[in-house]
């Protein structure tokens, strides 16, 4: 998807007199440096967006000018506003031990990762969902699930993160990482899945 930076004239210093710059477009790179593309479109014209620090500027008569910046130049004119943009969503897995919602040793860390980035954003959203193997019934399983997902989120507010909105849920033995046959304890399985954005 990519990324772009839409600036009014309101943001603006530079405009022509006769013919001011009412919208600006500037498509910027992902982390990995690719860029994707947009159409830029006004009463007279489309002007298409497709290469990094590229500037697309629509002026008050309709007419649009294109151009490249770089990536300094953003970072100085609009660094603040950059800034203010949320951390990009992250993904955790956490493993159970069997029957239980005590995590395996391997997944402290991991554990600790996840309470540091959530306490990092200011106002997280947090989804996690819990799993387990095939080794008991599925209603159990359905019961020790969500509270393998619930262990998580008391966890994270017991450490101070607040988060604006949260979502356990337990899928049992649904959706296995691993497929088995009944009665297969499978550690894979035995875990929660966590998103923060």
């Amino acid at each position: 998807m990519p990324i772009i930076l839409l600036v009014g004239l309101f943001m603006l210093v530079q405009a022509l007199p006769n013919d001011p710059v009412t919208d600006r477009v500037i498509l910027l790179p992902e982390a990995d440096g690719s860029v994707g593309a947009v159409i830029v479109e006004s009463d007279t014209g489309t002007r298409e967006v497709n290469q990094a620090y590229q500037v697309a500027s629509v002026r008050e008569s309709g007419g649009i000018s294109s151009e490249r910046t770089s990536a300094t130049a953003v970072a100085t004119r609009y660094g603040d506003l950059l800034a203010g943009q949320p951390k990009p969503q992250t993904s955790y897995l956490l493993y159970f031990e069997p029957g239980t919602d005590e995590l395996v040793p391997a997944s402290q860390a991991t554990l600790e990762t996840l309470k540091a980035d959530a306490a990092s954003r200011p106002a997280p959203e947090i989804r996690v969902i819990g799993h387990t193997d095939t080794t008991a019934s599925p209603q159990y399983n359905d019961e020790l699930s969500l509270e393998r997902a619930e262990f998580v989120i008391e966890t994270l507010r017991a450490f101070g993160v607040r988060p604006v909105s949260y979502e356990a849920t337990g899928r049992g033995e649904r959706d296995l990482l691993v497929p088995t046959a009944d009665g297969v304890p499978e550690p894979r399985n035995r875990r929660v899945e966590v998103s923060i954005r």
